[in-house]
């Protein structure tokens, strides 16, 4: 979610790439298809910018980061949050993903929920995930927001904007369903152990979990611990390091395909991981993008897509109490910091990457004058 804070702010307010209906139209289809939904919105946001090769940019620009980072750890590079500043500055981080979170909170909710109607359905998401979080929690406020959309955000409908093309004909979109399914039923077909067989168990990691996040890791567990490839206490290691870098869960794939104890393992088999676990949730969203792009014009999914989008408001606001805040603000301190980010994102309209190093910085020099 924190991710989403930050592509928000980036392409829609700052660069103005999107608008934040169709900001929020590519949050809620992803949130629907398995994989990541960072990830997901992303590539998409590159796809509609700069063709497929834009949409593979996008993708390289969100994910090499913390793959290569995992990599490092994985050569014995050991974990920023050993040393007390590594740890303080990690902290920093987390709290400035609680103002980042919470100013798409704000920004999202003044345009996407601006009646009664639409701030109900926000309010009704946010309850509902307060009793069943997780993926199918999310999943379920969202879908019950687009059949509250339909009953109660039917008024005013007019023209959908049509500004985010995608260059995906419906002979490619149904190319890359069919080859989603493919892989993924290829995928449970037994194998030596070996190169197939390490992409194989990540393609069927990413193309079963729906929400992304942690939501992956007893997949990955079964993938490559039970058969013996990696064992619990480098799962386990492994794990702690992915918490301690940027970038998407999802790239803990790079550390657990170095550490494999099956061919190819190293470079090769971090590689191999990382885009088998990818692979289906960028085949699905392209797949789904055609069909989607075009359903949103019509009036019945204008104002079905009204009330995911309020949704998908709630969705973010619970996120940002859990896990986003009870995970960051733990002082006094902690909060005084979250509050200048939030502060300097929406008053002063900073970069956030100057709240970024600002916010981490700070959280080293917490950590050293402790």
């Amino acid at each position: 979610m924190a991710h989403l804070g930050y592509f928000r702010a980036e392409f829609v307010e700052r660069r103005r790439w999107l608008s934040e209906r169709a900001f929020g139209d590519l949050v809620a289809l992803a949130q629907f298809l398995p994989g990541p939904a960072s990830s997901q919105t992303g590539f998409a946001i590159g796809l509609a910018r700069g063709g497929y090769l834009g949409g593979l940019a996008a993708w390289l620009g969100f994910t090499l980061p913390s793959a290569l980072l995992l990599l490092a750890f994985a050569y014995g590079a050991g974990s920023l949050a050993d040393a007390p500043l590594g740890a303080g500055l990690l902290h920093g981080l987390k709290l400035v993903a609680v103002a980042i979170v919470a100013q798409a909170v704000f920004g999202m909710a003044g345009k996407l929920c601006p009646d009664r109607s639409r701030a109900a359905i926000a309010l009704a998401a946010l309850a509902l995930l307060a009793f069943h979080p997780g993926s199918l929690g999310q999943v379920a406020a969202i879908a019950l927001g687009g059949l509250a959309g339909l009953a109660f955000c039917r008024g005013d409908l007019g023209a959908a904007a049509d500004d985010t093309p995608m260059p995906v004909s419906r002979a490619v979109g149904v190319a890359c369903l069919a080859a989603f399914f493919g892989l993924l039923i290829l995928a449970f077909v037994p194998v030596p152990a070996g190169l197939l067989a390490l992409f194989g168990a990540f393609y069927r990691s990413g193309g079963l979990v729906f929400g992304g996040g942690h939501v992956v890791l007893p997949l990955l567990r079964d993938a490559v611990v039970t058969p013996g490839w990696v064992s619990d206490n480098a799962f386990l290691a492994g794990y702690g390091a992915a918490q301690a870098v940027p970038g998407p869960l999802f790239t803990f794939a790079a550390y657990l395909g170095a550490v494999a104890g099956a061919p190819p393992a190293g470079g090769v088999g971090a590689v191999v991981a990382v885009t088998a676990i990818f692979l289906p949730g960028m085949l699905a969203l392209t797949g789904v993008l055609p069909f989607w792009h075009q359903l949103r014009t019509q009036p019945n999914a204008q104002a079905a897509m009204r009330g995911v989008n309020a949704a998908v408001v709630g969705l973010l606001a619970s996120a940002l109490y859990n896990p986003v805040w009870v995970s960051a603000v733990r002082t006094p301190a902690d909060f005084a910091l979250a509050a200048v980010g939030f502060a300097l994102l929406i008053v002063w309209r900073a970069p956030p990457l100057i709240v970024v190093l600002l916010s981490g910085a700070a959280g080293a020099l917490l950590a050293a004058a402790r």
